[in-house]
């Protein structure tokens, strides 16, 4: 874990992720006349290291520094054009007071909400409005219907189109429709169809289990058979990530596959079939911007296990960026989306050095989960305070009792769907109930320790100078050991 400095030499697709972060979150907000000042500056700094690498052509150094400011500026305006692609318009065609009925295809499986309704992201195809106008509209939105519509509509599952009466209303977070009722009228493709009926098969096998809940929502991020109360004790500790399909997930089942087959293939091959597996797994489990955002770093990872990209956590994962918001740029406004990329960025730069710190004075089997909480908790510390309104530190000392007991909570759950047809599958319940309840306890007693409420500058700012400190400190000492070693 010593290689942290490493870490955070610039490279040119560093620099054109930060360029893009940049451009996507920052600039695109930014009043146009301020936009054109930044970019002229922009242009002129980059002319001039252009003209200084030209007359220094021995300079290694300048000459890097004019290709990572060339690549910096072309994500910057790769990112305000992939935010701009992103935006979500509503083109009705129809005054939006005036909706009352509209006709979309859903792009993702129907949820259950604890309130009892239901709710599904769609892509409008038509709309209509009183006194029978009608139009063709585009747009993506959210439909809450009722639960009652809801078996109905898993059962046709994305890709589906439906019908539905109701009213439209705008908010922060975009459009929604409230829907008096939600029909099917067109079914999906037979390939979503197939899809559907494999999640819909798998739901069946788990129903009537106490721990069958939270096995859905590991293996397959169906969240709507949890039961509520455990999903807020989670919430409460800090373990809401616990819950959502991510890189800890993957890790798990990538890691079972390479076990089984690296004897047998090798470890290049057995890589290759892991990424083929996990595709399909992705392909089945839907559209989820955490997960597209690890199956994108797997593959990348084997790429580079093969010897066509560098491998270097970095650059993978400022690849993996790059790729993601180009190809779902809509994506790259959600909460998942930013947290999962800020989380990795902190466990593989912040944690990294505070692992490389701490090394020899803390056991690692301790050191390594504590420094990478550690990490993920300063560099969300802002996103999470900004959004939920406060912190529970509280989910660094349970995460590290929930996250080793959850990887085997889940291996556990696949070894049992692979031997559920067996009369002795039944043993597995026992077991599993009690590492359920264990862990549901472990939470809720984390859930009472108070959480943090502060200013959102206030959090930001400190979570930057402490990570930035820490990252520096870890970059003096690394210099200082491997200083003697250069006149070895």
């Amino acid at each position: 874990m010593g290689g942290s400095v490493n870490q955070l030499r610039l490279t040119p697709v560093l620099c054109a992720a930060i360029g893009a972060a940049a451009g996507f979150y920052v600039l695109f907000k930014v009043p146009l006349h301020i936009t054109v000042f930044i970019l002229i500056f922009l242009t002129a700094a980059l002319c001039f290291f252009r003209v200084l690498s030209s007359l220094c052509l021995q300079s290694r150094r300048l000459h890097l520094t004019a290709v990572c400011a060339s690549v910096f500026a072309a994500g910057l305006v790769f990112g305000m054009c992939a935010a701009a692609a992103g935006s979500n318009e509503l083109n009705a065609g129809i005054a939006e007071n005036k909706i009352t009925a509209v006709e979309a295809v859903l792009l993702e499986d129907p949820r259950i909400l604890p309130n009892g309704t239901a709710m599904v992201s769609v892509s409008l195809t038509k709309c209509a409005g009183s006194g029978g106008l009608r139009a063709n509209a585009s747009g993506v939105i959210t439909i809450f219907f009722p639960q009652v519509n809801a078996q109905k509509i898993k059962e046709f599952g994305r890709a589906a189109a439906v019908f539905a009466e109701g009213s439209l209303r705008q908010s922060n977070f975009g459009y929604s429709f409230s829907a008096v009722s939600l029909h099917v009228t067109k079914p999906a493709p037979p390939f979503e169809r197939m899809r559907t009926g494999i999640r819909l098969g798998l739901i069946e096998r788990f129903e009537g289990k106490p721990w069958g809940g939270l096995a859905l929502a590991m293996l397959l991020g169906i969240r709507d058979n949890l039961d509520t109360d455990f999903t807020a004790r989670y919430g409460n500790a800090g373990l809401s990530y616990i819950l959502a399909l991510s890189g800890m997930h993957l890790a798990v089942l990538a890691a079972l596959i390479t076990f089984l087959f690296r004897k047998l293939l090798g470890l290049k091959l057995s890589a290759v079939l892991s990424a083929v597996i996990i595709i399909i797994y992705c392909v089945l489990v839907g559209p989820m911007p955490s997960l597209n955002r690890a199956v994108l770093m797997y593959v990348l990872g084997v790429i580079a296990v093969l010897g066509f990209l560098p491998k270097s956590t970095v650059s993978v994962l400022s690849l993996s960026f790059l790729i993601q918001i180009f190809l779902t740029p809509q994506a790259g406004s959600s909460l998942s989306f930013i947290l999962s990329y800020t989380a990795l960025l902190g466990i593989v730069i912040t944690g990294n050095a505070l692992s490389s710190l701490f090394s020899g004075k803390i056991p690692d089997f301790l050191l390594q989960p504590l420094s990478l909480s550690c990490g993920v908790f300063l560099t969300t510390a802002g996103i999470c305070i900004y959004t939920f309104g406060s912190l529970a530190p509280i989910g660094i000392i349970a995460g590290l009792i929930i996250v080793p007991l959850i990887t085997v909570f889940m291996i556990g759950s696949m070894i049992w769907l692979l031997i559920s047809f067996l009369p002795f599958s039944a043993l597995l319940n026992f077991p599993m109930t009690l590492l359920y309840r264990f862990m549901d306890f472990t939470a809720a007693a984390a859930g009472n320790v108070s959480r943090i409420s502060a200013d959102f500058s206030a959090v930001l700012a400190v979570s930057l100078v402490l990570s930035f400190l820490i990252i520096i400190i870890d970059i003096k000492r690394s210099k200082a050991v491997l200083k003697p070693e250069a006149f070895l």
